[in-house]
């Protein structure tokens, strides 16, 4: 069989760095991997599929599916997942005492579908009744002027989603007040300045254990995709790829709480690791569909809600067959 030379874009993670180094491969492949930012990786992979591998939002690949022009079928390793209780941020002068204060709010987000912000309106409507249309929505960038939609946007009636002025920025809104509140997987610089601003669950991982005791939900935020020609042209490409990128995360699983040198710079790592599996599992960083489908359907429902996607989306449209199928290590 003749290798494929292919490209990868991804972040560099203890969870993908042994296919960078070397220690894991993908057999019946040479990677090149390219280095970027998310965001960047993001907008080359679904505006121009400049990638033969692309780590890719799960929200963007879910609209994208929906609508029937997908460039990438996906792979269940999912590369990035996080609790998105921390990503709220409101001002604290606006008596905002509750996720209930939310109701009528200004909040800025990134981007209406992006990932983080699906997820915590999903929760927000689940655990507290604020729905989307409670909330008057303001897109743009966190930092820096003029981003503008990943992809465009269809949204039903109702809801008030609105970009920012091409001039202004979601941290500098927060900061003089002409938002309320902010979505964000990464804090607003306003933060560091002394502004009126803090988190809307300041003990944010006691909210998130207490969230995965009732749902059993661990986010899922991006997942690994192959340009789809080249998955119908090769099709034990897939398999073999989501194996590599799970042995992977086996490996970084097994050097985090290596009793030597620590692999992280915490001197408690392993306290913390084994902190987390009492509560969410010896796995609890799972790959495979039939493994996050609770995580999956929820992801669904939740963009339904935002008017993301229109139509009931089938987990086997999102994935490779192959890998639909549970495989165990």
């Amino acid at each position: 069989m003749t290798r494929l030379s292919l490209s990868v874009a991804c972040q560099d993670t203890d969870r993908t760095r042994a296919l960078r180094n070397g220690g894991v491969s993908v057999e019946g492949c040479d990677l090149t991997f390219v280095s970027a930012n998310v965001e960047e990786i993001f907008q080359r992979a679904f505006r121009h599929a400049e990638f033969d591998i692309s780590e890719l939002s799960l929200s963007t690949h879910l609209l994208t599916t929906a609508r029937g022009d997908s460039r990438y079928i996906g792979i269940p390793a999912f590369v990035s997942r996080s609790f998105r209780h921390s990503a709220i941020y409101i001002r604290t002068d606006r008596g905002i005492d509750s996720p209930a204060a939310l109701k009528g709010r200004r909040i800025g987000v990134p981007d209406f579908q992006q990932t983080a912000g699906v997820w915590v309106r999903g929760m927000l409507a689940d655990e507290y009744g604020v729905r989307p249309t409670d909330v008057v929505w303001r897109t743009g960038g966190l930092e820096q002027t003029g981003r503008t939609a990943r992809v465009a946007l269809a949204l039903p009636p109702g809801l008030s989603v609105e970009p920012i002025g091409p001039d202004q920025t979601l941290a500098a809104l927060l900061e003089t007040g002409d938002l309320d509140a902010l979505i964000s997987p990464r804090a607003p610089s306003c933060m560091e300045r002394g502004a009126l601003v803090g988190r809307l669950f300041p003990d944010f991982r006691t909210a998130e254990e207490a969230y995965f005791r009732r749902t059993g939900l661990f986010p899922l935020m991006h997942v690994i995709g192959i340009r789809r020609e080249l998955a119908a042209a090769h099709p034990w490409l897939p398999m073999n790829l989501f194996k590599a990128f799970s042995a992977a995360k086996a490996l970084a699983m097994q050097q985090i709480v290596g009793t030597g040198i620590l692999a992280a710079t915490h001197p408690w790592i392993a306290h913390d690791v084994a902190r987390v599996q009492a509560l969410m599992g010896a796995d609890y960083w799972r790959y495979g569909v039939a493994d996050n489908a609770k995580e999956l359907q929820a992801m669904l429902r939740y963009s339904r809600a935002d008017g993301l996607i229109t139509r009931e989306v089938a987990l086997d449209e999102l994935f490779a067959a192959s890998t639909c199928d549970a495989l165990r290590f």
